[in-house]
């Protein structure tokens, strides 16, 4: 029997009623939507998000509890940092048991009003908890790469059931949260990593400490000369030095040397290179050369000097070859009675010798680099020293130094500045040379060491 009009209307009118309330109830949800999604994806601490999330979610899904269970994927199993409502606030379940073990497995949503009835749930968490599961809506967080990082649950509809619409909000919620997880991620990672950049960081300026003292911390005194040295370094460490030290009466090594590379690596190998620079250096006896009582300056100097290089390049060749380092080693012998000066360059810079008017000697290489070949040969040379003459070591820190506009000084440059003349004490002649390089270099970043030292005979 049709119905008479006054009750359609009326059934119509609640039709549109329920509608509308609905549509306005999902108006609210969208808005808290919305809210939830701005808030979670601004939190980056770990802990505060979880508490929003569940919270936020309980709120919009209008349960009794909700939960955020992420994989650890050394244990298979799915955790919880933070469960509403629950003074033990951890739960940890196997990645493939109960709900929302099979929604990871699965990458599926789950809705199921009859937990109790369904042979997938887990009785273990209401067990332990005292909580009654009546109904249950679970969905996979998908991160951007497809893959499964966790599942989020809500417990226990207020409404008494959940819906196909509840299945939607929660996909939705799922989604802000594997963004805001990433975030949160993303910013752990990034703190550990600032936390260990930090501690690199002491252990790199701790070790540029422990370089300087591999450096000489001030310069001798040496019998009619003036020695002065510059050293700057491109970073915290430097594969560049340079030494003087007293070989015995009236012989000082005057060294100047650049390790392949740069930082620690270059630093440590350095501070080998020194160190057995020195130690072999003096472990030869110039006052008690059997080949030559009579005269053991005359030869000894040659053949000891060379025999020092030699086995620095055999050791650094047999102990390192596999490291592919190599040193640049210009390494002189000066007699401070008579200003002779026997040298041999290991493949580096070739030392100057500067007059009055500018240079008057290059001292190129006699030798290959130490390391790269085992029985290198090296030869040794001689220069005299006249009053006023400079010797000037540095290292292609300077040549090779470059402007903002990238330009390299170059070595022309250098050799323009020198041959303007000079006539001054050594200090001020390094200063002239490091004003105008800096000059050239402006707020460029520095390119590489630079290392220079000056011995003027008076």
């Amino acid at each position: 029997m049709e119905q008479p009009y006054k009750v359609k209307k009326i059934k119509g009118n609640i039709r549109n009623r329920l509608e509308d309330e609905s549509l306005k109830q999902d108006i609210q949800r969208y808005k808290q939507l919305l809210n939830i999604g701005q808030i979670i994806t601004s939190e980056i601490h770990f802990k505060s998000l979880f508490s929003i999330i569940m919270n936020q979610t309980k709120k919009i899904m209008g349960a009794e509890r909700s939960t955020v269970f992420l994989f650890d994927d050394k244990a298979h199993e799915l955790w919880s940092l933070v469960a509403t409502d629950m003074e033990n606030n951890k739960i940890t379940i196997p990645c493939n048991q109960g709900i929302a073990g099979w929604v990871f497995n699965k990458k599926e949503s789950l809705c199921i009003n009859d937990t109790y009835n369904d042979t997938r749930f887990n009785f273990k968490v209401d067990s332990e908890s005292g909580f009654r599961t009546k109904n249950i809506l679970c969905t996979p967080i998908i991160n951007r790469r497809g893959e499964c990082i966790g599942v989020l649950q809500t417990l226990n509809s207020i409404a008494g059931k959940f819906t196909t619409k509840d299945i939607n909000f929660l996909k939705s919620i799922a989604s802000y949260v594997a963004i805001a997880l990433e975030n949160a991620r993303l910013y752990e990672d990034m703190k550990r990593y600032s936390e260990h950049l930090k501690a690199l960081n002491d252990e790199m300026q701790r070790g540029k400490k422990i370089q300087k003292y591999f450096l000489p911390s001030s310069l001798p005194e040496v019998k009619n000369c003036d020695i002065s040295s510059y050293f700057n370094s491109a970073l915290q460490l430097s594969g560049d030095f340079y030494d003087m030290f007293e070989l015995s009466d009236n012989h000082h090594a005057f060294v100047i040397g650049d390790v392949s590379g740069k930082g620690v690596g270059s630093a440590l190998f350095m501070a080998l290179v020194r160190s057995l620079l020195r130690i072999f250096s003096r472990s030869f006896d110039i006052e008690n050369d059997e080949n030559n009582p009579s005269d053991p300056g005359k030869n000894w100097l040659p053949k000891q000097a060379l025999k020092t290089v030699s086995l620095i390049n055999e050791y650094i060749a047999k102990e390192h070859g596999e490291e592919g380092m190599f040193v640049t080693l210009f390494f002189a012998i000066i007699d401070t009675e008579t200003g002779k000066v026997f040298y041999i360059n290991c493949g580096h810079e070739p030392g100057l010798v500067i007059g009055k008017n500018g240079i008057k000697n290059s001292l190129c290489a006699t030798g290959p680099p130490l390391g790269p070949v085992q029985d290198a040969g090296y030869e040794i040379e001689s220069i005299q020293f006249e009053p006023g003459d400079i010797l000037f070591g540095f290292t292609d820190g300077i040549t090779e130094a470059r402007s903002e506009t990238r330009d390299f000084y170059t070595r022309k440059r250098l050799e323009d500045l020198i041959n303007y003349g000079f006539d001054g004490p050594s200090q001020s002649f390094l200063d002239n040379i490091k004003t105008n390089l800096f000059e050239f270099i402006g707020f460029a970043p520095p390119s590489d060491d630079i290392t220079m030292l000056a011995v003027k005979w008076k």
